[in-house]
């Protein structure tokens, strides 16, 4: 079961009939989207676990039926791989060793340090990454690769320097990372590191030419 389903579970139990405007008022607040919790609602329908009725003033209203939600199946299960472990602290310590192996020095901001999330050098080369973790929700996922775009665009002070972003190989940050405009990649140089639970890493070059 996802976070967002128990929220409306524990809702329902307490409001029922709340419509999906309603639920997501609820749980986001005022004026956000509603399509994640239409979408959970229909799910949690089809599972039986709620009914979904018209109410006495004609809006679509949302009720339990008593019934346990079937499990939700892993991570591992739905891909092949456990991204449910890939924190941004545990991509740190990935590509930690992925460098040091490498011939690289690094410097990695554990915690809450300042500055950039991996500072790596050798000889007169300088890399620096900034790392977000695999989320647990699709919206998430889409803001942690705007969020870590923007930081290592915050990064970009030396021309030589060699900048990257790194993230869990998922199926949707791999979609937000092709869907980049080549231009935007090769003007800024900007390269993507993904990582699976088995430890690989993966450079995805900027230049498609």
């Amino acid at each position: 079961m996802s976070k967002i389903g128990d929220q409306i579970i524990q809702i329902l139990s307490q409001n029922p009939g709340l419509s999906d405007r309603e639920i997501t008022d609820a749980i986001h607040g005022r004026q956000a989207p509603q399509q994640y919790v239409n979408r959970t609602c229909r799910s949690l329908e089809s599972q039986g676990v709620i009914s979904r009725s018209r109410r006495a003033d004609g809006i679509l209203g949302n009720y339990l039926t008593g019934k346990n939600p079937l499990p939700e199946p892993s991570s591992k299960a739905k891909s092949g791989q456990d991204y449910g472990s890939l924190s941004e602290k545990k991509i740190k310590q990935v590509l930690e060793t992925y460098l040091s192996t490498r011939g690289w020095n690094t410097k990695i901001a554990w915690g809450q340090s300042h500055g950039p999330d991996i500072e790596a050098k050798r000889g007169t080369e300088q890399w620096v990454i900034e790392v977000k973790g695999s989320g647990s929700l699709d919206p998430m996922r889409v803001n942690y690769f705007l969020s870590v775009l923007g930081e290592i665009l915050q990064r970009m002070y030396e021309p030589k320097c060699k900048y990257s972003i790194a993230l869990p190989d998922m199926k949707q940050f791999r979609g937000l990372w092709e869907r980049l405009p080549i231009l935007a990649k090769n003007r800024t140089g900007i390269t993507a590191l993904f990582i699976n639970s088995a430890g690989n890493v993966i450079e995805e070059l900027n230049s498609h030419i």
